[in-house]
This record gives structure tokens, sequence and C-alpha cells, in this order.
């Protein structure tokens, strides 16, 4: 939170601008935040060092890959002590069917975002890893009909 309170004007238009293309030439997003190269390039430098911008990846269409079947699932445990939590965590986290990992407070412990190609590799998911993660005690799954907005893009 402290690091965001030393942003100024210049570093959120670098921000915005990297959000919407990370693979802006240094060129091209200093003219676009009106600095020259090397005060952008420090400037991105910097951003990078203190963990603001943490990875620059594609953004892939999952229908194109085969991975077109969006499910949210409610996860809840037998228990929610810290080992069952910690035990939890740590394998669902090796999932790669397992797009997003949620804590919640509420009716249960876990939301899931999970993509697969279809509802067949899905079912195969559910009965062979998921209800076999520590403390699984109950899922609920809630198939996406249409995705209306999905976007990793913050307001500064």
């Amino acid at each position: 939170m402290e690091i965001y309170k030393t942003l100024d004007q210049i570093d959120k238009k670098i921000l915005n601008e990297l959000q919407l293309d990370g693979r802006l030439a240094f060129s091209e997003l200093a003219s676009r935040v009106c600095l020259s190269k090397t005060p952008c390039l420090n400037r991105v430098r910097r951003l990078e060092q203190c963990g603001i911008i943490r990875h620059y990846r594609a953004d892939l269409d999952p229908d194109l890959i085969q991975q077109g079947y969006l499910v949210f699932v409610q996860v809840t445990l037998t228990n929610t002590k810290r080992a069952s939590l910690e035990a939890f965590n740590n394998t669902v986290v090796a999932l790669p069917e397992v797009i997003s990992c949620h804590m919640m407070a509420g009716g249960y412990d876990y939301l899931l975002k999970v993509r697969t190609s279809d509802m067949r590799a899905y079912r195969q998911f559910i009965g062979s890893k998921l209800s076999m993660l520590p403390g699984v005690d109950k899922t609920t799954s809630f198939p996406v009909m249409e995705q209306v907005k999905e976007s990793n893009i913050y307001q500064l």
C-alpha cells in the first residue's frame, strides 16, 4: 500500500499503457507518457523491482486453445483449521485447470475458477482431481453460459 502512494501521474500513465500493451517498445512508451527513453526505462525498472509490475504475458483466447469451458466452483472443506487450509492451498496451486483460487468468507471456503475443454473434461477433473484434494467435503459447480466481461486491467 505504501508503494502506491509514491506513484506519480507519469508512473500511473506508464502502468496504464503497459496494461494495454506489455510489448510496447520503450521509445513508443516514452513518447506516450511524454518522457525520454532513459527516464522511462528507469521508471519501468523501478516499477518492476518494487513488485508493482509482476509479469509480462500473452492474453490467450481460451476457445482457440480448447479451454473454453468455464466453471466457478464453490468448495467447502471438512474443517478450516490452519493445517487443513494450508494442505488445500498447497495442492490446489498445482492443478493447471484451476485458473484462480480465492479463500472466501461466508457459506463456503473457496471459490475456484476452472477451465477445461468441455463438460466431459470438467467431470473428469472434479472426480479425479478436485474431489481428491485434502479436506474437500463438498463442491458446487456453476458453469458459465456466457462471459460478458473479463479484465486484468486495473483503474489507476
